[in-house]
């Protein structure tokens, strides 16, 4: 397991060009594929610049200081007999070669005291000094750590994650039931939330938000038939709240042709969009309209929207008028009644494409063909409705 001691050496090597090729080039696939390693890799790039401005900073100061030090002295220079005799003679010199003589200049015991010290332990100060910089750094960047993980809390923006105190079907019920999936006689605890998810693929990669998942040990996918699979997650992009899960049952045959096509461009602001989902044990639909093509606090990887949405929405699927899937549904803003936030799926399928390129499981065979497009909004929504589930979690 890499420390940052490692990841830092290892990113220094790659800025510096000292990787071999082959390091180099799997390096560079890992950054495509794995957001937090390039966010990393950012951090390290922002600390490094910063120490090195830093560094700059104190050598123009010290020079400054030397240069103040020089002017100091030249007025308490001192001349010797010998110099006030020669000051004559250089005269001449003065004005045929245009140097000025050289004055002959005495350092004081407390600076001879002071430089001596300077140079037996300029290592030793440059060492405590760079540990202390990197101290403050490290303090600073913990805080902002600290105040992004309160953010939800503080600054009124809740994740959309619905709590379950008990599952209405009895835990004999719900083991057999996991049994006949799994065929281990496994002891299950029941769910402690959930939240909603939609298929990715017709093979069974499914999409839902990376908070939904956050934490578990199992997930369970509960479709509108009651027909029920394990899954596990194969990759999450924490920034933008993502996560995909795949469907790791034997029993699973396919979801079939999916309906919708994902839009991989923006969407215009005051279009009519439409979400289902999970809040309760049933499908829900809601609508509205795209009111920002920002997220909370303006963030570009998110959309506003005017959808009333509750607990449990998470993970949902959010559309356009013409079936197109542009969005996924993430959480909402406290204190504005029905403002609601969705990741974008242009960053959807951006994270699809590297992960494609990068080799990161297999090939992502998404819908190219919009099976919604001029279809009523009911039988648009009879259409999508067994492509969309419930995520429930287990710890």
């Amino acid at each position: 397991m890499k420390t940052e001691a490692d990841y830092y050496a290892l990113f220094d090597a790659y800025r510096a060009g000292t990787l071999p090729d082959e390091e180099r080039a799997a390096l560079e696939r890992r950054l495509a594929a794995d957001p937090v390693l390039e966010q990393r890799l950012q951090e390290f790039e922002t600390l490094t610049g910063t120490l090195t401005a830093y560094g700059r900073r104190l050598a123009l100061r010290r020079k400054l200081h030397a240069i103040h030090a020089d002017m100091e002295a030249e007025q308490a220079v001192r001349l010797t007999p010998l110099a006030k005799v020669a000051e004559e003679d250089e005269r001449h010199e003065r004005f045929a070669s245009g140097q000025a003589p050289r004055p002959m200049l005495r350092i004081s015991r407390t600076e001879e005291k002071l430089r001596a010290f300077w140079q037996g332990h300029r290592a030793t100060m440059m060492v405590a000094a760079s540990v202390a910089i990197m101290a403050v750094f490290a303090t600073l960047l913990g805080l902002e750590w600290w105040r992004a993980s309160q953010k939800s809390s503080l600054y009124g923006y809740t994740v959309l994650r619905r709590e379950v105190e008990r599952i209405k079907r009895t835990q004999r019920s719900m083991n057999r039931t996991l049994n006949q999936i799994e065929a281990q006689p496994e002891k299950v605890n029941p769910g402690k939330f959930s939240g909603t998810g939609f298929a990715l693929t017709a093979d069974g990669y499914l999409v839902t938000s990376y908070h939904v998942i956050q934490g578990a040990d199992s997930l369970l996918i509960e479709g509108r038939d009651r027909q029920r699979f394990r899954a596990e997650p194969v990759f999450t992009d924490v920034a933008h709240d993502l996560a995909i899960l795949q469907i790791k049952d034997k029993s699973f045959k396919g979801f079939g042709r999916l309906p919708y096509s994902f839009k991989r461009g923006q969407s215009d602001l005051g279009e009519k969009v439409y979400t289902l989902g999970y809040p309760r044990e049933d499908l829900v639909f809601n609508d509205g309209s795209l009111s920002a093509r920002s997220g909370f606090e303006g963030d570009t990887g998110f959309y506003q929207i005017s959808i009333p949405v509750n607990p449990g929405n998470s993970g949902g699927p959010l559309l356009d008028d013409r079936g197109n899937l542009i969005g996924v549904i993430s959480g909402r803003q406290m204190d504005v009644q029905s403002a609601a936030f969705a990741t974008k799926s242009s960053y959807l399928m951006r994270l699809v494409d590297s992960l494609s390129a990068a080799g990161a499981g297999q090939s992502y065979n998404l819908p190219r063909a919009n099976q919604l497009a001029g279809t009523s909004r009911p039988q648009q929504i009879r259409k999508l409705q067994d492509y969309v589930f419930v995520v429930k979690v287990y710890e």
